[in-house]
């Protein structure tokens, strides 16, 4: 127990979990803006320029988005590796 009568494993969870929930918040943002954002809400700006010969609006909402998810996905692998490491939860 701390000074505050919190157990030190409960102290240990709740910072997991909050790295873990902010981590998840920054990328569902990041998805956000890439998938609709860039596809629907941005698309008539980015149609001014292309990729490949097609409006770069129209390329995120058909492919653009599934290449930052999948980005994404590896990303959160990663990190959360690093944040089960930094709280003592990792498997290795």
């Amino acid at each position: 127990m701390d000074q505050q009568g919190e157990n030190p494993d409960e102290v240990n969870a709740r910072g997991y979990w909050h790295a873990n929930l902010r981590l998840l918040g920054i990328l569902m943002s990041i998805w956000f803006l890439a998938s609709f954002g860039a596809g629907i809400l941005f698309r008539p700006f980015l149609d001014q320029f292309t990729i490949g010969g097609f409006p770069l609006g129209f390329w995120f909402a058909q492919q653009g988005s599934i290449y930052v998810f999948i980005a994404l996905i590896f990303f959160y692998t990663w990190k959360m590796h690093r944040i089960d490491r930094e709280h003592g939860v990792d498997d290795d």
